[in-house]
């Protein structure tokens, strides 16, 4: 092998520990938003609040991120990316660690909503972040890692959590989230590289990005997968009973967080030649999964079948609909980047307002029909921005 062969060889490898790192980042943000869910009645008894009001720890979590996540991305563009990067875990470090030990109902609110805006402001910089750190032919796999930590914490770590919770009580729970985030910081300190901010001349105005040909049909895509989503992933419970599964709640989303896995790494492998294909095969299948269980809903197999699709569908949607935005997006994929956090974050809030209107008024068994309509209107939507935003071929030949 020739000294030119093996330096290629070498500028080839991913920075596996690097991007790693982002994943625990990743990981940490979605443990932090849904730790408390689990473990509602243990807050609400240890802040002596009502069981409402407790609820609205999740609330303001989601706030804080709705609120802050473009504005601050905004101001920050022009910082260097490890401070940005370091800042934001330390937020999570502090405002955890406040939550473990706190005392006062509004303290911890408090704590909560600025716990969320660390997490808005991760979000808009992990992605941009993978990218950097390697070659352009290889940001569609770094992406894929980078994003990894989302199925493991959503299919592992909440279980987990709520179980630690529930055994050692949830101060100790949050407890543990900062003990990792101190480990985390010592993780990027070590392996993730920096990088500068943007200047003045290469910042692009919010609405100069949003009006950039193809990123509102990417927006648009990701409300409505995500919204499809979160209405069967918030009420998966209630979905499964009528066939006798409400006792297999857990092992269902198993099934969907390792399949949610699998999704990833087919990702990883086919995102930078065939992302207009993956996001295409992905709606379909979601859909026509939707429509299977429209049929099957009261019969195991189909819904054991039906999960494990659906996962397999969801696992890179993160990695491919944040590929298409700052591909799309170009100079001004920062601020397209906390766009889609706050999309994607409206989409998982209204996910459940949604699903909660449908299951009180008409019942799970609409769940098949609306999915697959949003379904449906995201396939168009994406399959028109055949120019901008969803381009066929290699992602590097637009």
């Amino acid at each position: 092998m020739t000294a030119t062969t093996t330096t290629e060889h070498k500028a080839d490898r991913l920075p596996l520990a690097g991007l790693l790192a982002l994943a625990m980042t990743g990981f940490i943000c979605i443990m932090t938003e849904t730790l408390p869910a689990g473990l509602l009645p243990q807050i609400s008894s240890g802040l002596n609040v009502s069981a409402s009001l407790a609820g609205q720890l999740v609330t303001a979590y989601a706030v804080g991120s709705l609120t802050t996540a473009i504005p601050l991305t905004i101001v920050t563009r022009g910082w260097r990316r490890c401070t940005f990067l370091l800042l934001t875990i330390i937020g999570f470090l502090v405002f955890n660690s406040v939550t473990a030990f706190s005392a006062n109902y509004w303290l911890t609110l408090g704590a909560r909503f600025f716990a969320c805006v660390a997490a808005g402001l991760a979000w808009s910089l992990l992605a941009g972040y993978a990218r950097r750190m390697v070659a352009l032919h290889q940001q569609g796999r770094a992406m894929a890692i980078a994003m990894v930590g989302t199925p493991i914490a959503l299919s592992l770590g909440v279980p987990l959590g709520t179980w630690l919770g529930t055994v050692i009580g949830w101060r100790t729970a949050f407890g543990i989230m900062s003990l990792l985030t101190v480990v985390l910081i010592f993780w990027v300190l070590a392996k993730v590289p920096d990088f500068p901010g943007q200047s003045r001349a290469e910042r692009m105005p919010l609405l100069r990005v949003f009006m950039t040909p193809g990123v509102r049909p990417v927006l648009c895509v990701v409300v409505n997968w995500m919204l499809a989503h979160n209405i069967l992933y918030t009420y998966v419970g209630p979905f499964v009973a009528p066939a006798g599964l409400e006792g297999q709640v857990g092992f269902i989303l198993l099934i969907f967080g390792i399949t949610a896995l699998v999704g990833i790494w087919i990702t990883g492998l086919l995102v930078e030649q065939f992302l207009r294909a993956t996001v295409l095969a992905s709606l379909r299948g979601f859909a026509l999964t939707s429509l299977a269980f429209g049929f099957g809903a009261t019969t195991p197999a189909v819904i054991y079948a039906g999960v494990a699709i659906w996962g397999l569908s969801f696992g890179g949607a993160a990695t491919l609909l944040q590929t298409a935005l700052a591909d799309t997006a170009g100079g001004g994929a920062d601020v397209a980047l906390s766009l889609n956090v706050v999309f994607w974050n409206s989409a998982i809030a209204g996910g459940g307002l949604l699903g909660g209107l449908l299951l009180d008024t008409v019942g799970v068994r609409s769940f098949p029909t609306v999915l697959a309509a949003l379904l449906a209107v995201g396939l168009l939507i994406m399959w028109s921005a055949r120019s901008h935003g969803f381009s066929a071929g290699h992602r590097l030949s637009k």
